[in-house]
């Protein structure tokens, strides 16, 4: 086997669910993926959807390393924004100590959420200290070491406990400037291919990380598989993305023009641009989905695709992981 799969996991809440069941299922898919020999099982951060049960990965990540032994398991990702990044330190270190060697800690830009739920998350920052993203990360990765330097206001705070491994640091973005990112703090990149899947720039961004790493980055994308290609793109449909786009020069990724309009309501604006997007899906059977990933393989040297599987349905998201085995690929080889 040329290259490795891992699962990004949102918990959907399926139709006639409830929170519950989508991460009752989320604990038996990690099982699965374990047994299955995926590389790793990464839960999203989502804030103020009703149709999604991750908005606190920590913790359910936390349940997941308690329910398997060998898969690794992490955030894809931690919205950085609303926290101290001395906070996530801490906690992804206890996780660490709790399972040394099978943390990962993802973390992200966006919001992960509208307005309202990210004025709530961030209602007792004081504007004036926080820093930007990148500011962010450096001091994320700070604390994830010894600390901050002696020159910062927070010098002297360690976040504690001391894993006997520290978990994987993984920057997840979608542009050049994000893989420049990671590699200038030395954190593995993995690029959002669901959310950008516009060909150059995956290339640029590849380009970018390998250039200043050596390294290949991990890349995300849709994959779906069934018994017959045309039983795999009927399950998906015509899955679509709506870029927000304010005066302000804030873009947004969304599910729905209705939640585009929500989003434009809670910031307070009336105009504002939308552009549909029809991110890239590979639907098909297991042989066309691996054929697909191999040809991305081929040209961007990717050694590992993180799967996000755009289907709520339980069973038929289980019946996807099975088809997509990496065990069952390496029978194949």
């Amino acid at each position: 086997m040329v290259w490795s799969l891992s699962i990004l996991d949102k918990s959907p809440i399926a139709e006639g669910a409830s929170a519950h069941d989508a991460l009752r299922f989320t604990i038996r898919l990690a099982q699965r993926a374990e047994a299955l020999g995926y590389q790793r099982f990464w839960i999203a951060e989502h804030h103020g959807a009703p149709g999604l049960a991750s908005s606190a990965p920590e913790i359910v990540v936390s349940h997941l390393l308690a329910h398997t032994s060998r898969i690794r398991v992490g955030s894809g990702g931690v919205m950085l924004q609303h926290y101290s990044p001395f906070k996530v330190a801490e906690s992804f270190r206890v996780l660490a100590s709790l399972a040394p060697g099978r943390v990962d800690l993802g973390v992200g830009k966006a919001p992960g959420g509208l307005p309202l739920t990210t004025r709530a998350l961030q209602w007792f920052h004081d504007k004036t200290k926080k820093p930007d993203f990148a500011g962010q990360l450096a001091e994320l990765d700070a604390f994830l070491k010894w600390g901050v330097p002696e020159d910062h206001a927070l010098a002297g705070a360690l976040a504690l406990p001391v894993p006997p491994e520290p978990p994987q640091r993984v920057l997840l973005g979608g542009s050049p400037d994000s893989a420049r990112l990671a590699a200038k703090y030395g954190w593995d990149f993995c690029y959002a291919g669901h959310f950008n899947g516009d060909e150059a720039n995956i290339a640029r961004s590849i380009d970018a990380y390998r250039e200043a790493t050596g390294r290949s980055p991990l890349l995300a994308l849709f994959a779906f598989a069934a018994d017959t290609r045309e039983a795999a793109r009927a399950q998906v449909g015509a899955l679509r993305l709506f870029k927000l786009q304010l005066a302000t020069g804030q873009s947004v990724n969304l599910p729905s023009p209705e939640a585009a309009a929500e989003f434009a309501r809670q910031t307070g604006v009336s105009e504002y641009r939308l552009d549909e997007l029809h991110p890239h899906v590979i639907a098909g059977t297991a042989a066309d989905v691996r054929a697909e990933l191999d040809a991305l393989h081929a040209r961007f040297g990717v050694e590992e695709f993180v799967i996000d599987t755009p289907v709520a349905d339980y069973a038929l998201r289980l019946d996807s992981v099975e088809r997509l085995a990496p065990l069952k690929q390496d029978a194949r080889v």
